[in-house]
């Protein structure tokens, strides 16, 4: 049986002082005190890099460590271990001659083991003893992984030697200047930076700090402040990683825009994994060799305007995956810069986009990536100089559409914004003298699924992928995961130059897209499997509901779903079928105008013309009750004298409504009707809520503000008067009275608050989800997180007064005898009134596996069993199930090919390495040849590794060629 972590940390509590004291007995020379290589007695060094932390004498330790410079020793002084250096004992390097001497050195200082000296400060320090470090003008300061040290370096004097700074980079260690080098650094710590950079998130200069505590934990301080050329020579490091990886140490020119950087495996790219045209087969579909992408901005990645920008050197300009700047400030320079406002909801990609921030020359960045697999397209990420305009996204788009794309007819773009952005997007193309996309393709517009949500009702059907063909399972939103570590070194580089932070973000994409490739069999391998799984799921239930349907109107639905799809591209509002056709709900006003414009109204005497605005304002009258009251029970038992006279003077007011309406009720009630007859208290029953605002006492209706006793016993509560509507009145009362047309024409106006009310609960259970989602989660302090809060209370406050609402008119078609609605109107429950992020509309996310309340669906005209209503409803369904099946069957088919792509991918860059062994016509260096030999088994290695997981997921799957 296994342990659990907290029944090993049990155990540790009873072997803490067995593991405390060996790590003290550590500290003391071995007990037969012996050097571990020779045995000689009383040896006087130990190294703590060496496996055991063995002891030498001064001998050995020279001899154990000639290829071994960097490890940290410590001398015995008597009473312990103290930190020394391998310089100081001796060690020097030899470059030029596999570490031996040079012969051209001559007589060469022999060290003696004599005893070390005692630094001697200046007489207004502390006396301390010297660093462990050396700082000799004969020494070089070599920064390694383990830290900073001093070594003592010869070079090669032969006359044919290379100069310093190449000896010291042939023994792995990159010379910070190429004269007389003071500094290098190894490869390794240079390696191990550009890791942490990536994976951590580390700063250049929190690296050099952490190998300065490192080389001395009491005075970190006094270890050479190396920082700013580790800053430099990472730089050039990176330079020479990316060459090296992308051949170009095999040919004479430089890289063009984005050949330093790598794409995804998986994507179609004719003649690298994908056939050319001629050589598909005719039967594939047109999609299927269609490439996905997706464009989005990243504000997070800030620049500063540069110190010196006159100064900047650019290493790598256009060669990964930033575009170039030369060109990019051209296509700027005469691009219009219109303001386009949206035509759908409020937006702030296009809202805001020429929010400006003077202190910055990047606001941040934007760029594309494939949608299905989420690499960056090289030579496609821009960076925003006024927020995210479309002249920014054009460039970037554009080149995004030519690489690797010849052979390729489609493609879909996903876009935040794309029912704006995508209008007239050819049009800024054909105007503009920088900007182009490959001659006849076709590109399809969509919008992410998470930001689809935020759209109007239309955008959802017209842009969203589950309504694509050959989109088929993606969501569109996989940038919104790319984005996130470089967010993590944007701060850092946010004060670069422009060329620093430029290489910086290219290393950290191309990382990304490294880890996506050799990760892409396994992630093929899940998508696969979900593709099966989903395919006969879906196909399941679009048959169950197949069979069911009308034949007739089956034939029917087909043909809109096809006439839909062929004019997509054209006319988006074609894609308007799938949702649902019927009119709204009638709103109370539209009730009243109703009743005011019937004939029955019109043939009727002067004392009926206005009964329909005569109950309209008791109504009125009613709400006005049920708000008030909600106000007093908010206030609780101790008011302020403030609020206590604004409870006054609305009561005032309400009472003087209540006498209005009261005093025209004997002319629509009759003369057998007495204005104090049956009268008495309203009733409501409240529905708690517990977000209710700190400091509310939670009375009942009951508890009113505190007053003296004869100010209380004066008090009037015209929230609690119980007006003469039919429905307070009665049935059988109104049948007394002969004015039983007056209780439909209650129902009907009931009805319509009704209707207000739902709708009024779904817009603010709306606008409560997106205030979560857009001011309390990113409120990044006190201030903000109030604020927001304080937004999302006030929403709350009228959800509940809505509530309150509907429950009285519910209680008031009861009255009346409507039982008929009540069947159609139900009864509100606390539960209902949950905020998740499916009610921001009934075109929601996750709609196909969750149930919302019963009153989000209540929107259409008619009740739940008419005809039309469930003639609309199979429609819809059959549509999106539909739908929902021809995505699983294109997920299938894609994720097949995707996986023959990726093979031949692997294989087309194991062949490329291996060309590059004859490319030249003549003989290549042994190192060149030895790294494309690598790096060509590196890529056949993924090849088989892919295959074997491809043939075991799928035991029918057949390579392309």
């Amino acid at each position: 049986m296994s342990q659990s972590p907290n029944d090993y940390l049990r155990e540790w509590k009873f072997r803490t002082n067995d593991y405390l004291r060996i790590l003290h007995e550590r500290e003391a020379p071995p007990e037969d005190k012996t050097c571990c290589a020779c045995g000689s007695e009383f040896p006087a060094y130990r190294c703590y890099d060496c496996l055991g932390n063995p002891v030498f004498c001064l001998k050995c330790c020279r001899d154990e460590h000639r290829r071994l410079p960097f490890h940290k020793i410590g001398k015995w002084n008597g009473g312990f271990f103290e930190e020394t250096s391998l310089t100081k004992i001796g060690m020097e390097i030899y470059l030029g001659h596999q570490g031996m001497p040079c012969p051209a050195l001559g007589d060469i200082h022999e060290w003696e083991d004599t005893d070390e000296p005692i630094y001697q400060p200046a007489e207004d320090f502390p006396t301390i003893l010297e660093p462990p470090f050396l700082n000799r003008k004969q020494c070089i300061t070599i920064v390694d992984k383990s830290g900073v040290h001093s070594i003592m370096i010869r070079f090669c004097q032969c006359p044919n030697a290379c100069t310093p700074d190449k000896q010291l980079f042939e023994m792995a260690m990159f010379p910070a200047s190429f004269t007389r080098p003071k500094t290098a650094f190894t490869f390794p710590v240079l390696d191990g930076f550009a890791l942490d950079n990536l994976e951590c998130g580390t700063s250049a200069m929190n690296y050099y700090n952490k190998l300065r505590r490192m080389t001395s934990s009491i005075f970190p301080h006094l270890v050479p402040d190396r920082y700013r050329e580790l800053m430099r020579v990472a730089r050039q490091w990176r330079q020479l990683k990316l060459l090296k990886w992308n051949g170009f140490a095999y040919e004479s020119r430089s890289p063009t825009s984005g050949e330093l950087a790598l794409f995804c495996p998986a994507c179609p790219q004719p003649g690298i994994n994908a056939p050319l045209p001629a050589d598909r087969n005719p039967d594939d579909p047109s999609w299927l060799y269609a490439r996905s992408l997706v464009m989005d901005g990243n504000f997070k990645a800030e620049h500063l305007h540069p110190t010196h920008p006159d100064d900047e050197v650019w290493l790598t300009d256009g060669q990964c995956f930033m575009v170039s700047k030369d060109q990019y400030k051209a296509h700027l320079a005469v691009a219009n810069d219109v303001v386009q406002h949206s035509e759908c909801n409020n937006h702030r990609a296009v809202n805001q986009a020429n929010a400006s921030r003077h202190k910055l020359e990047a606001t941040g960045i934007g760029g594309c990536a494939c949608a299905r697999h989420g690499c960056f397209v090289p030579h496609s990420v821009v960076d925003f100089q006024k927020g995210e305009r479309q002249m920014n996204m054009d460039y970037a788009l554009c080149h995004t559409l030519s690489h690797h794309t010849d052979g390729l007819s489609q493609a879909f773009t996903f876009y935040d914004i794309n029912c704006q952005y995508n209008k007239h997007f050819r049009r800024r193309v054909n105007e503009s003298l920088h900007l182009s996309i490959p001659s006849g393709m076709e590109i399809i517009p969509g919008i992410g699924l998470w930001h689809v949500h935020g759209h109007q009702d239309k955008c959802y059907v017209r842009y969203a992928s589950t309504f694509i063909t050959g989109a088929a399972r993606i969501d569109g939103e996989i940038m919104e995961t790319l984005w996130a570590p470089l967010n993590i070194i944007s701060p850092a580089a946010r004060g670069m130059s422009t060329p620093h932070r430029q290489e910086c973000l290219d290393y950290q994409m191309n990382d990304s897209n490294f880890m996506k490739m050799i990760r892409m069999s396994g992630f093929l391998c899940r998508k696969y499997k979900e593709a099966i799984k989903g395919v006969a799921e879906s196909a399941s239930a679009f048959d169950k509901l197949n069979e069911t349907a009308d034949p007739i109107m089956v034939a029917t639905w087909e043909e809109q779903d096809r006439y839909a799809h062929s004019r997509r591209v054209t006319d988006p509002s074609a894609m308007d079928v799938f949702e649902v056709q019927l009119k709204r709900a009638p709103t109370r006003k539209q009730q009243e105008l109703a009743l005011l414009s019937s004939r029955a109204a019109r043939l009727s005497g002067n004392a009926q013309r206005g009964a329909a605005t005569w109950i309209a304002s008791g109504i009125t009258i009613e709400e006005m009750q049920i708000a008030l009251s909600m106000d007093i029970r908010r206030l609780g038992r101790h008011p302020t004298e403030t609020q206590t006279l604004d409870i006054c003077r609305r009561r005032t007011k309400l009472q003087s409504r209540i006498d209005e309406f009261t005093i025209v009720a004997a002319t629509h009630l009759g003369e057998g009707f007495d204005v104090d007859d049956e009268i008495r208290d309203l009733h409501l029953d409240f529905m708690d809520d517990d977000s209710e605002d700190n400091g509310i006492d939670g009375s009942d209706t009951e508890s009113e503000p505190e007053a003296d006793g004869q100010q209380r016993r004066d008090l009037f509560y015209p929230e609690k008067i119980m007006i003469p509507l039919p429905s307070n009145i009665g049935v059988a009362r109104c049948a007394e009275l002969g004015v039983e047309h007056l209780l439909g024409q209650e129902i009907a106006l009931r009805e319509g608050q009704a209707n207000d009310a739902l709708q009024a609960i779904r817009m603010h259970l709306a606008d409560k989800a997106v205030l979560f989602r857009t001011a309390v989660r990113p409120a990044k302090s006190q201030v903000k997180s109030t604020r927001a809060w304080t937004q999302v209370h006030s929403v709350e406050r009228v959800i509940r007064l809505n509530t309150m609402i509907y429950t009285k008119c519910r209680a008031q078609l009861g009255n009346l005898d409507a039982h008929g609605l009540l069947k159609k109107y139900l009864r509100m429950e606390k539960c209902h009134l949950k905020t998740t992020a499916a009610v921001a509309d009934p075109n929601a996310r996750g709609q196909r596996n969750a149930t919302l309340p019963w009153f989000w669906s209540l929107d259409i005209q008619g009740d739940s069993v008419s005809s039309d209503w469930m003639n609309e409803f199979y429609r819809v369904h059959w549509l999106r199930t539909k739908a929902l099946r021809d995505r699983w069957a294109e997920e299938l088919l894609l994720v097949e090919h995707e996986m023959g792509w990726t093979l031949e991918f692997f294989l087309f860059k194991a062949s490329m390495w291996l060309r590059r062994l004859t490319s030249t016509g003549g003989a290549i260096p042994e190192g060149h040849k030895c790294y494309a030999i690598r790096q060509a088994h590196m890529y056949q290695e993924l090849a088989k590794h892919a295959h074997a997981n491809f043939i075991k997921t799928n035991p029918t799957f057949r390579p392309i060629s």
